[in-house]
């Protein structure tokens, strides 16, 4: 109860106002552009919040990433192109409906469910966030060195098909963090001699260029036409009777919404086809599902709105980010020197509970800004795509540099996109590279004061109780995602075999 008042106190101030109502903005004009996916979105503004409020920033980008997954309903109801990978789920059944004359009452059910996904997600945000940090509270250097092993360990399950290039990618981003200054002795490491170096390279100038500059490189590199919006629907919110009838699939949305966020590398996408399946599992109508069921919509247009929510527990209360829009959100908390994990809400409490404001001004603002952007949207989906890019580009090189008015920050920029280009037509996961670029001090520092603490004895990670608990979780998680993946080639080889036998 002290948490919401403390947190409705700031929902007198203007600033976090106008940063959630302008990120909700932004976040649906972005998610609406496709591939231009939520961390896109959030990072071309982050080199923008250097000179903002700090809570204010943090506000800014989460509201984005709240409007982003909205947004990216938009152009997969109207022209079945998913404007993020989490609205890849609602094409099934929303752009049937649109074929049906029905794209305003599936674009009303998308905003209703996901105005809905959000508050449930922020309500599911406050009860967890606060006691999971409480409880990590009592860490040491060995716990922390742990904690940070944890987050590494979530690239087992983000490294798509192939571990091996997950790996690869994390070690990249662990490299680039040892650019600087030693964090034990204080002398410079792979600076080269350049005094632009000395204190690292920032977080922000790698994100923007292995997401923002990486995507615009694909995007010029890809020739094709882009489907147009021939309608102009007025969104159009469903009746008190259609509105009962998606209380389960809303519902089943929110659950699972919630346990894929605080999952470290599940994320929207998985959370809405999981809900999409069990909706139409317990559907009265399931034959409806793929042939225009409204209750196709709101499971996942929930879940993944409940994900951009709950995603921030980890995030918040042990400083793991468990997706690439959480990550860029943790660059924002970097940039002003903000930590988040076990101290954020005893060093930093007025971020914490100015972000809960502002992401309650942004669900509820999500409901009138989305009617009112439809036509803005539709507007910029029909727009030719160079013009699209130039505007983007120049977005991108205007927001580094403003950061210290350094053309070498321009340069690391476009090298990280030049190398973000080149990760893409690899099929390299980008998340395993920001994890180790933002974990990586954390895993570093804390190791080395471990073993001066300890005289360099090894044991003193697995003395200490916490230090051990969150290693076997790690251990866990690499065993069981590799695992996973050597049953699923023992089920892929078995059903080749029983076809070719077939054929034979």
């Amino acid at each position: 109860m002290e948490t919401l008042l403390t947190s409705a106190s700031y929902l007198l101030d203007y600033h976090i106002i106008i940063a959630a109502l302008i990120g909700v903005t932004w976040g649906i004009i972005g998610g609406a552009l496709p591939g231009i996916s939520p961390s896109i979105t959030m990072a071309l503004l982050l080199p923008f919040t250097y000179s903002m409020d700090p809570t204010a920033a943090i506000v800014l980008l989460a509201a984005t990433y709240v409007g982003a997954e909205y947004g990216g309903s938009v152009p997969a109801i109207l022209i079945r192109t998913p404007g993020t990978n989490a609205a890849a789920a609602t094409v099934l059944d929303g752009y049937e409906m649109n074929k049906q004359g029905k794209a305003g009452l599936a674009l009303g059910i998308s905003l209703y469910s996901g105005v809905l996904g959000s508050l449930f997600g922020l309500t599911m945000l406050v009860v967890l966030s606060k006691p999971l940090s409480d409880v990590a509270l009592s860490f040491t250097p060995p716990a922390y060195f742990a904690l940070g092993i944890l987050g590494l360990s979530v690239i087992a399950t983000l490294s798509g098909d192939s571990l091996i290039k997950g790996m690869i990618a994390a070690v990249l981003g662990l490299m680039v963090a040892t650019v600087g200054t030693d964090p034990v002795s204080g002398s410079t490491r792979f600076t080269f001699g350049s005094s632009d170096l000395l204190g690292g390279i920032a977080p922000v100038m790698i994100m923007v260029g292995l997401f923002a500059m990486s995507e615009l490189l694909v995007q010029v590199s890809q020739r094709g036409d882009v489907l147009k919006v021939n309608s102009r629907p007025k969104i159009e919110f469903p009746s008190l009777k259609l509105a009962r009838r998606l209380v389960r699939p809303q519902a089943i949305g929110g659950v699972i919404g919630t346990f894929e966020g605080v999952m470290p590398g599940a994320g929207g996408t998985i959370a809405s086809f999981m809900s999409y399946n069990e909706a139409r599992r317990w559907s009265k109508y399931p034959e409806e599902f793929g042939k225009g069921s409204p209750e196709g919509i709101a499971a996942p247009e929930t879940a993944n709105n409940t994900v951009a929510e709950t995603a921030l527990v980890p995030l918040l209360s042990f400083g793991i980010p468990g997706s690439n829009s959480t990550a860029i959100l943790l660059g924002g908390f970097l940039i002003h020197g903000i930590v988040p994990g076990p101290m954020l809400f005893q060093r930093s409490g007025e971020v914490v509970h100015g972000l809960y404001a502002g992401l309650f001004v942004a669900a509820i603002g999500l409901l009138f800004i989305g009617m009112a952007l439809l036509p803005v949207c539709i507007w910029i989906v029909n727009r030719p795509r160079p013009y699209l890019n130039a505007f983007i580009f120049a977005l991108i090189l205007s927001g580094i540099y403003s950061i210290h008015n350094s053309l070498f920050d321009l340069s690391i920029m476009m090298a990280a996109g030049v190398i973000g280009f080149l990760m893409r037509m690899l099929k390299f996961p980008f998340l395993p590279t920001v994890l180790g670029l933002v974990l990586g001090y954390l895993v570093e520092s804390s190791f080395r004061r471990s073993l001066v603490v300890s005289g360099d004895n090894y044991s003193i990670f697995f003395d200490d109780r916490i230090s051990l608990a969150l290693l076997s979780v790690s251990a866990l998680f690499i065993f069981g995602s590799i695992g996973k993946r050597i049953w699923d080639r023992m089920r892929r080889n078995d059903r080749k075999t029983f076809s070719e036998g077939t054929d034979g």
